[in-house]
């Protein structure tokens, strides 16, 4: 009997931790909080779905070299999406992102002064304007698209590399309330 009984302390006391902790109901790290039915989450009016989190990339950094090759250019995958930057006489011309079971997907241009995506950075936000020089302000341009989850996922490049500039570009700084 008092092995059952260490037994059973054994189980509730592991139970107790584990309801306290919320580790066996939480939701997983990559759904979304609430379903929407599986369409698009609510418009934000910009021609784009609005994002619920935002995940800054570096575009210069995943393009290098092939900047200077002509052509179709994949970027990353992320998740049923892959993102492609199109390059002609060393400028981007465009990113165009693909969902593997929808085709293309909207893709938002955005400009920035503050650099959104650190050298290197995987995600997260990183207002890196380390050595800031009044007398010189990079602009950035950012192509965004919003995956399954909600995130929106935005491929920074600085201005020089773009074909057209910020042509067609929305300010991302005052849109999202200066990030």
């Amino acid at each position: 009997m008092p092995n059952r009984t260490r037994t059973l302390y054994a189980v509730v006391t592991a139970l107790g931790l584990v309801a306290a902790t919320g580790g066996a109901f939480a939701d997983p790290k990559d759904k979304p909080d609430k379903p929407h039915g599986g369409g698009p989450p609510a418009s934000n009016g910009r021609g784009n779905e609005k994002a619920k989190e935002h995940k800054h990339v570096s575009g210069k950094n995943l393009l290098g070299d092939r900047i200077k090759q002509n052509g179709h250019h994949k970027l990353e995958d992320h998740g049923k999406f892959s993102a492609y930057a199109d390059v002609k006489n060393g400028k981007i011309t465009g990113v165009k992102v693909n969902k593997s079971d929808a085709g293309d997907v909207p893709v938002t241009k955005y400009k920035s002064t503050k650099k959104m995506a650190a050298a290197g950075a995987e995600s997260g936000i990183f207002l890196a304007q380390y050595g800031y020089d009044d007398s010189t302000t990079t602009v950035w341009i950012g192509y965004a698209f919003i995956d399954d989850f909600g995130e929106e996922v935005i491929y920074w490049f600085p201005v020089d590399m773009i074909a057209d500039g910020d042509a067609g570009c929305v300010p991302y700084d005052d849109y999202y309330g200066g990030y």
